[in-house]
């Protein structure tokens, strides 16, 4: 239960974020497959299976392959439970994925030490909460100290760096993907 290999898998999101890539559109895809524009956006939206065959023109058009956008794929299933480790410590600094496969979002959680000399600049917004410990953050120039509880949240774009201030600190981080154009490009001040 819960096992993405247990899942059919819905190909539909990887023709749209290859074609996307690509910078296509669907009737360009339609003339290079030989498929309908109808049956294309069909497929994208999961509304219908491609046969083998089918699959196989997609991906020509696609300029991959169809083993390709399978692995791109993302399971049918709409729940997964994604267990916490197992009772044993467990070394720090360490990060766990809280979210598994493809998605639109990412979350991660942080624990222990982080890297305060690294910024990071994400296209897409994400949250930050502190589940643990304390945490201090520059973001834009300016400097927050983040308790348990406590969340920050950054817009696409924002430069920013993190550490932890205490020991045992965890930080949950919930991202939109990089892959998804969920922000336009945002005049700079």
């Amino acid at each position: 239960m819960g096992d993405h290999k247990e899942q059919p898998l819905r190909v539909g999101a990887a023709v749209r974020r290859r074609r996307r890539a690509l910078e296509l559109t669907l009737a360009v895809v339609a003339a290079r497959s030989g498929l309908s524009v109808p049956f294309l956006s069909q497929i994208e939206n999961d509304r219908a299976r491609p046969s083998t065959s089918s699959l196989e023109k997609v991906a020509d058009a696609l300029r991959t392959t169809a083993v390709e956008l399978l692995a791109a794929a993302d399971p049918a299933c709409s729940v997964d439970v994604v267990r916490a480790d197992g009772t044993e410590p467990q070394p720090q600094p360490r990060t766990r994925s809280l979210v598994r496969g493809h998605h639109q979002m990412h979350a991660s959680e942080f624990t222990g030490d982080h890297d305060a000399g690294r910024e990071f600049q994400y296209r897409n917004d994400q949250l930050m909460y502190v589940a643990d410990g304390a945490v201090e953050i520059e973001a834009e120039g300016r400097a927050y100290r983040l308790g348990r509880g406590d969340t920050l949240y950054l817009t696409g774009g924002v430069r920013h760096r993190w550490r932890a201030a205490e020991s045992d600190t965890r930080v949950v981080v919930v991202a939109v993907a990089e892959h998804i154009e969920a922000v336009r490009d945002r005049p700079r001040r």
